[in-house]
């Protein structure tokens, strides 16, 4: 049984055959997806999805990208919003300074909002970032100062360094199709040592389809393919990764198994 720990079921590439997505995935083995939000625009859809599918749970948050289209949204926003019994973390959050779409003040200060109501609510911190690691760590490590919280570094490619850094914080590191590609070379030595007790895997659907689906819209059933090169790649067996990765999903987001 696998677990994606992070997808966009209502984005262009899976909503228009979302229950064939959902049921490939939940023949595939996929006993939980968690459905990120990345704009306030898609927060009652993604919490309607959770409602009506109990595998499936919701995050509420604002992508770096959008940070400067989203300035109204602040810690109180994202605290009162979350209470729903559906949504297990805030995010995605964090830093983009490769595409760039939203001034990087903006972009800051939109986190640090996410971190604080991380904190107040004790749910999980879900973040992205991009060509922006000395930011994003020196962020995470002055807000901890202020108050534990925790989280995941999802979609992980960044270096081994940012990775000690994140896993000194106590958080965790996701593991997506990316790692399958030819070219990831950096990022599979990096997967080889990450501890198993802080490892999740996800999809990023319907983006980054691991080998043998590129150029396939991703999908969730994909995910067995990462956790299978993943575990061959570390030298355990698919029943040890698939095991580990879900127990520490449960553990993360802990209101999903409420």
């Amino acid at each position: 049984m696998f677990i994606d720990s992070h997808c966009h079921l209502n984005y262009k590439g899976l909503v228009e055959d979302q229950q064939g997505v959902l049921a490939r995935a939940r023949a595939t083995g996929v006993e939980t997806m968690l459905n990120i939000s990345t704009r306030a625009s898609e927060w009652d859809d993604v919490v309607g999805l959770a409602e009506r599918e109990p595998d499936v749970w919701a995050s509420i948050g604002i992508h770096p990208h959008d940070a400067d289209t989203h300035p109204d949204v602040e810690t109180a926003t994202l605290v009162e919003r979350v209470r729903h019994p559906r949504i297990v973390g805030i995010g995605e959050t964090g830093l983009d300074f490769y595409y760039d779409k939203s001034d990087r003040d903006r972009q800051r200060a939109s986190f640090r909002n996410h971190i604080a109501a991380a904190r107040e609510t004790g749910l999980p911190l879900i973040v992205h970032t991009r060509e922006a690691e000395e930011d994003t760590a020196a962020i995470l490590g002055e807000e901890m100062g202020k108050g534990a919280y925790t989280g995941v570094i999802h979609c992980f490619t960044a270096s081994a360094d940012f990775a000690r850094r994140a896993l000194e914080l106590g958080f965790y590191i996701s593991i997506s199709g990316i790692v399958t590609f030819k070219n990831a070379r950096d990022l599979q030595d990096t997967a080889r040592w990450l501890p198993l007790d802080r490892l999740l895997i996800e999809t990023d659907s319907p983006f980054l389809a691991p080998v043998p689906h590129r150029g396939k819209p991703c999908e969730p059933a994909f995910v067995a393919d990462t956790a299978k090169f993943l575990a061959e790649l570390r030298g355990e067996t698919l029943e040890q990764l698939s095991s580990a990765t879900s127990a520490n999903f449960r553990k993360l987001f802990a209101k999903a198994t409420a």
